[in-house]
């Protein structure tokens, strides 16, 4: 794994939490934030899923 694929995942997780910290306290705002940080996380996953393929690493 490459420093994209790691802090993209982490982000992923990261907004997954915050999101179900968001529908407990009923706080749309913080759902939002979650999912906009779980696509975020996604994205950056995949960019470092292609510099691994680039480098042919995988």
């Amino acid at each position: 794994m490459n420093d994209d694929q790691i802090k993209g995942k982490a982000k992923d997780i990261g907004g997954k939490i915050q999101e179900k910290v968001g529908e407990v306290t009923g706080n749309r705002q913080q759902q939002s934030e979650g999912l906009s940080n779980q696509t975020e996380g996604k994205v950056q996953e995949k960019v470092g899923d292609l510099k691994d393929i680039v480098k042919g690493n995988r």
